[in-house]
């Protein structure tokens, strides 16, 4: 399915918090993206941390605080609107962008350097074992 294929009802998004989802560049290679609310609206960022390439969402959702999106690893917080970080390990970096689009009440593919491979993450048997070690600068 190529870009304008539909990941997702958008109450959906705004109901759970995020969908993860697979999609597969021009180079065949395979990239999960989170799809997260702004506004009444959606963003869509690829699914690690600029700073480790931690998965920010594991197979459980992403972690919020303050309407921002929570890397477990170290702590560094990302805007869901703009995917800027302007904190801990990944601050002044930017989350690299997917580009979505919201119609009839659908989240769909709107970038055409993606195609849309499926709803879930690139290992979907993963069990959550990957659970970090925190030395984040932030309490939860």
């Amino acid at each position: 399915m190529a870009a304008g294929a539909t990941i997702a009802p958008l109450d959906r998004v705004h109901e759970e918090g995020s969908v993860l989802c697979t999609v597969v560049d021009v180079h065949g290679v395979e990239e999960e993206v989170i799809v997260v609310p702004c506004g009444d609206g959606v963003r869509a960022w690829h699914n690690r941390c600029t700073h480790e390439d931690f998965r920010l969402d594991r197979g459980f959702g992403v972690i919020y605080r303050q309407g921002e999106i929570v890397c477990a690893k170290h702590g560094s917080t990302f805007d869901t609107c703009s995917g800027y970080c302007d904190n801990g390990d990944a601050k002044d970096t930017t989350l690299p962008e997917v580009e979505v689009a919201c119609e009839d009440g659908d989240v769909v593919l709107a970038d055409d350097a993606y195609t849309f491979l499926h709803e879930g993450g690139l290992d979907d048997g993963d069990d959550g074992d990957d659970m970090p070690g925190s030395t984040s600068h932030i309490g939860f």
